[in-house]
């Protein structure tokens, strides 16, 4: 059987990282050595320099499949198992390959080729890891359907990240070095924004740091090494559900920032039979501060405190051991021997342990609460045990009393008592212990029917009744508490959860909390009452002829009012909480409608006052043009040439013309804002919105080029507005264009936005000055008056984000200004003839090695 093959993974955080160049410079390295290197499959997508590194290397011809009617190229498979060479270069792991090849995946091609003995190279990005494939869609907002198994990565011998600066892709985009001149901008706008290069180049570092961390704990585990590596610092803090946590998570979280890397985790043991005792509250607030401080929150069950702490700390490799001091004073560490600190300390071998003093520690020892956690019931019927049970049993026992069944009544009586603690608690058990003593000595001890304590061992075994029944009901009631306590807790989660749930599913918030808070207190009616209006926010169950009221303040202008029995004390803690989440709600309610409220007002407040700036700045050109045309042919009389007069008649009408353009847009403005005038956001082509605008403009093929690539999407737009912003934004882009060249609008799709680009190739735009332009009517010290007026910028803007879309500068590749127009995209189902979706389409945005 033949060994099996080696492989090899060059991992990148996105394309154009030089991997697939790398895979081919390290299989010329091999060849050069001497090694039989072949090359199964390389994509090198038109990039000369990578198809230059192929050239000289042994290539095995590929595959020619036919799909429907189309001859496409997959490796052979075939060949290079029949050929056998020591190493195989394989591009692209993830990719698909066409159905009716042998394998669906080439990673199940590599691996037929690994079992086969022969050794792979192979190319791969972040993305098309199977378990980051949610996170990378969450971030870049295009799915994946290429992926590999994790568990075939991870089996890999070698894994090498092939690491890129960001910004130093996207020069190398910008550059031509990735993809065609056509496809640049669309990319950098997509996909190959900073923020998500640098986020996939985050998670391809974590993802390998972790596959090397397991790799090390594997190599640990199977050389049998127990010692702690210190690869790392990794602080592990020990929790136990106390006040203190909070201390130890920050001395612990100071520790790990000393040290590149340091790592921080926080444990709580809890035993395995459930009884030692920790506030899930507390614990909560724990875990919380233990995210904020970029930590991990772990729980183990073990019945060993200490050795489940040292164990867990060795299983992470932790260099650092932090817990607090004991709590216990010196009576009871004398008393119970050495604590979990102490134990820790002897068992944590090379792993450095802190000790960290706290408030809490060595409280002084207090008595549990004599009332106990039991019912006003349960300690009755103790007391009725008791007093029924003695006068019983002292019967049965003088039946059969014999002289030497004294041992039997003591061991009943002894039973008895622990019953009645069992039933009653403390108070029961003690009066039966004291009872039974009593009886005892008086029917069964000689001289009998007397009580006279003659022995001290009476006195002796008269103590020990006590004590047993003390020990017994402190058990009895520390269960009872905990018992009640969990019933508690359970109640309140589901009541939480309740609530949460009523409110994803689209519940009015408030409303859901007032039902649930009456279901859960057993109110009659439960009501939010806001002050100042006296308005009913919510209502449940009835407040006419209602029991008592208990009102609870909800932020400084609202009430929750409470009717019927008094809240108990152990239930005043829950009422807080719903108040917590109620003055939540109603304050994200306020929110909600002032944001309605301003939405509107804002949007039509962007376009008046754009426009007015407008005019305010632009009347006065046209207005003294006219003027001085018109003063000119009154002041010259007869004396003008015929053309000079001509010229002084176009001057006035061409400025007369365009005051007429301002009154009409001043007067739509003032329609759209006493609501006449409307916008009118319906689904639109934007190819029905260019085309007219080009005629508008009177624009040929030699001054525009058009690269529309939404096939059949549409976008929410006024198309009428978004004619004439598109008329405004390509006015501007001719007039700085150099000569000769055109001027290039694109249409794409990405995330279920709509995005139109008006591209330019002049001097461009700095970006620190790019908002600059949207100061009304900035043409860059244009102002002569024959190229228009046009709406401005500012009032193209304006008109772009009442129809709820944003319209955004950016440079253009190679020298020039790129204005972005983005939309968002109906669904589906409010498209006329359209019930079966847009195909999302993501130019830019392919398999494996493209994006």
């Amino acid at each position: 059987m033949a060994k099996r093959g080696r492989l090899r993974v060059f991992l990148g955080a996105a394309p154009g990282v030089g991997k697939t160049f790398s895979m081919l410079e390290e299989g010329r390295r091999l060849h050069s050595d001497g090694r039989d290197v072949v090359v199964a499959i390389v994509e090198s997508h038109g990039r000369a320099a990578t198809a230059a590194l192929a050239d000289g290397l042994p290539t095995l011809p590929r595959a020619h499949v036919s799909h429907r009617g189309v001859e496409l190229e997959e490796m052979d498979l075939a060949a290079v198992l029949a050929r056998r060479p020591e190493l195989a270069l394989v591009d692209e792991l993830a990719h698909t390959n066409v159905p009716g090849s042998a394998n669906e995946k080439r990673w199940q091609d590599v691996a037929a080729l690994l079992a086969a003995g022969i050794d792979v190279i192979s190319t791969l990005n972040v993305q098309h890891i199977e378990s980051l494939n949610d996170v990378v869609e969450q971030i870049t907002g295009v799915p994946q359907q290429e992926t590999v198994p994790d568990s075939f990565l991870r089996g890999a011998d070698e894994l090498e990240l092939v690491d890129l600066a960001p910004q130093s892709l996207r020069d190398r985009l910008a550059d031509g070095y990735v993809y065609p001149a056509e496809r640049i901008d669309a990319a950098l706008s997509h996909y190959f924004r900073l923020g998500n290069l640098t986020a996939l180049r985050e998670l391809a570092l974590v993802w390998l740091a972790d596959e090397v961390d397991q790799a090390l704990r594997g190599y640990r585990a199977a050389h049998g090494i127990d010692g702690t590596w210190e690869a790392r610092e990794r602080v592990v803090v020990a929790l136990t559900g106390g006040p203190e946590g909070d201390t130890l998570l920050r001395r612990g979280a100071r520790i790990a920032a000393r040290s590149s890397g340091g790592e921080l985790l926080a444990v709580h043991v809890t035993t395995q039979d459930g009884l030692r005792s920790a506030a899930p509250d507390v614990l909560a607030r724990q875990r919380a501060l233990v995210e904020k401080l970029n930590g991990s929150y772990h729980q183990v069950v073990g019945e060993d405190v200490p050795t489940a702490l040292v164990e867990f700390a060795r299983s992470v490799n932790a260099t650092q051991l932090v817990l607090g001091a004991s709590r216990r004073g010196r009576f009871a560490a004398a008393l119970t021997g050495p604590g979990i600190g102490a134990t820790v300390v002897r068992e944590s071998g090379e792993i450095d342990v802190h000790m960290v003093n706290h408030a809490a520690a060595a409280r002084r020892f207090a008595l549990p609460p004599l009332t106990g956690a039991l019912t006003a019931k349960r300690r009755i019927l103790g007391f009725v045990v008791a007093l029924l049970g003695g006068p019983i049993l002292t019967s049965l026992l003088l039946l059969v009393r014999t002289p030497d069944s004294i041992t039997s009544d003591v061991l009943s009586y002894q039973l008895l008592t622990v019953i009645v603690a069992l039933v009653g608690g403390i108070w029961p058990a003690l009066f039966a212990a004291v009872f039974s003593g009593l009886t005892l000595d008086f029917f069964f001890i000689e001289p009998i029917f007397t009580v006279h304590i003659h022995e001290p061992l009476h006195l002796l075994a008269l103590g020990l009744y006590v004590v047993i029944a003390s020990l017994v009901s402190y058990i009895v009631d520390r269960a009872a508490r905990h018992t009640r306590a969990a019933r508690r807790l359970a109640a309140e989660s589901e009541l939480i959860q309740t609530i949460a749930g009523s409110v994803l599913r689209g519940d009015d918030a408030a409303q859901a909390l007032a039902d649930r808070t009456r279901e859960a207190f057993q109110l009659d009616g439960v009501r939010v009452v806001h002050e100042g209006t006296g308005r009913v926010v919510a209502a449940s169950g009835t407040t006419a002829d209602a029991g008592g009221l208990t009102r609870a303040a909800l932020g400084e202008d609202a009430w929750l009012e409470l009717y019927g029995q008094p809240l108990a004390a152990g239930e005043q803690r829950l009422l807080s909480v719903v108040v917590a989440q109620l003055s939540a709600a109603l304050a994200h309610q306020e929110l909600e409608e002032t944001a309605r409220e301003i939405g509107p007002i804002a949007a039509s407040d962007r376009v008046r006052g754009a426009l007015l700036t407008a005019l305010s700045h632009d009347l006065r050109r046209p207005l003294a043009a006219a003027t001085a045309a018109v003063g000119g042919l009154r002041a010259a009389g007869g004396a003008l040439t015929a053309d000079d007069r001509a010229e002084l008649l176009d001057t006035a009408e061409e400025s007369l013309g365009v005051l007429g353009i301002l009154l009409t847009d001043l007067l739509d403005v003032s329609r759209l804002q006493g609501g006449v005038l409307s916008i009118a956001n319906v689904p639109t082509d934007p190819a029905e919105a260019i085309a007219p605008a080009l005629d508008e403009l009177g624009l040929g093929p030699g001054d525009v080029r058009l690269a529309l690539g939404h096939d059949e999407a549409r976008a929410n737009a006024d198309p009428v507005l978004l004619q004439r912003v598109i008329v405004n934004l390509l006015a501007n882009a001719l007039r700085h264009s150099p000569e000769g060249t055109p001027v290039t609008v694109t249409t794409s799709v990405f995330a279920e936005t709509l995005e139109l680009r008006i591209i330019d190739h002049g001097p461009g735009v700095p970006v620190d000055r790019q908002e600059d332009i949207f100061v009304p009517f900035q043409r860059l010290g244009d102002t002569d008056n024959d190229t228009g007026l046009g709406l401005g910028l500012a009032l193209s803007r304006g008109f772009i984000e009442a129809m709820h879309g944003t319209l955004t500068p950016e440079d253009t590749p190679g020298g020039g200004l790129t204005m972005v127009i983005a939309l968002a995209m109906p669904h589906p189902d409010e498209v006329p003839g359209r019930a079966d979706g847009v195909p999302a389409r993501a130019d830019g945005v392919v398999g494996s090695d493209a994006a």
